[in-house]
């Protein structure tokens, strides 16, 4: 029997209400949901045993409780997403080696197969404690966005390392500020498969210099030796919810595509 028959795995979104750029974003429209459920409902279609949410804010409890999803009270003080997912294994009981997706709440039409693909990839590479997925950079832009996060991988798809800033560079070609298509230029997917036993004693871990130089948490476990397997992603990424524009353009992605 394979790893895709045999391996379960549980989706945990963390969703806050604060946030700097749009306020109580869980809770904001697409069409005739909040996105928290449109969220909630691509994670039940990954094949997922359980789907979570995880939050400190009451009206996104309440909105949940309304759709009928399964919620999780967490602590305020959480300075990571990573935090929160450690504190609901530990309520929820989850053992060492339970496979914990975390979905971002803000990501409303994610594809259930990357989901999966993140669970299953974890499942086969027990010399890594985590992963999370990659897509190709195709747009010279992106790779000079430092909202656009790079990665670097191993020939075994082990992360080498994560970045703002435009990596692997093209020998040469830094005053010109181009650099050539390829498929070695990808695009980190922000979603993470992890083993609950790693979790707790990640958020046990010290920041590291280059995490916080970079504000990429990731980085905390690669400059503690441990491997994140990274994959090119199944499918392409759907819309990001960050701002009011963002907002605008999911509900009419939304309309278009008559979800």
């Amino acid at each position: 029997m394979s790893v895709v028959d045999t391996v379960n795995f549980v989706v945990v979104i963390p969703a806050r209400y604060a946030s700097t750029r749009l306020p109580g974003k869980p809770l904001a429209m697409i069409g005739d949901k909040p996105m928290i459920q449109h969220v909630y409902e691509r994670a039940m279609l990954s094949g997922a045993s359980k789907v979570v949410i995880a939050t400190d804010d009451q009206r996104i409890e309440q909105a949940v409780n309304e759709f009928g999803g399964d919620v999780c009270m967490t602590r305020e003080d959480h300075v990571s997403g990573s935090d929160r997912l450690a504190e609901v294994c530990e309520s929820l009981g989850f053992a060492d080696s339970d496979i914990v997706v975390n979905v971002q709440g803000d990501e409303p039409f994610i594809s259930p197969e990357n989901i999966s693909q993140v669970a299953l990839n974890l499942a086969e590479h027990a010399d890594c404690v985590m992963s999370t997925l990659s897509t190709p950079i195709l747009d010279d832009e992106e790779v000079f966005n430092s909202n656009v996060v790079k990665v670097v991988s191993s020939v075994e798809g082990k992360a080498l390392y994560f970045s703002r800033a435009p990596i692997p560079w093209q020998r040469g070609r830094f005053e010109e500020k181009q650099v050539a298509r390829s498929e070695l230029c990808q695009r980190h997917i922000g979603i993470y498969g992890y083993r609950a036993g790693f979790l707790a004693q990640y958020v046990k871990l010290s920041p590291a210099a280059i995490e916080k130089l970079e504000s990429l948490e990731q980085l905390r476990v690669l400059a503690n030796g441990y491997h994140i397997h990274v994959e090119e992603a199944q499918e392409v990424p759907g819309l990001g919810v960050d701002t009011e524009e963002d907002l605008d353009a999911a509900n009419l992605y939304y309309r278009q595509h008559q979800l």
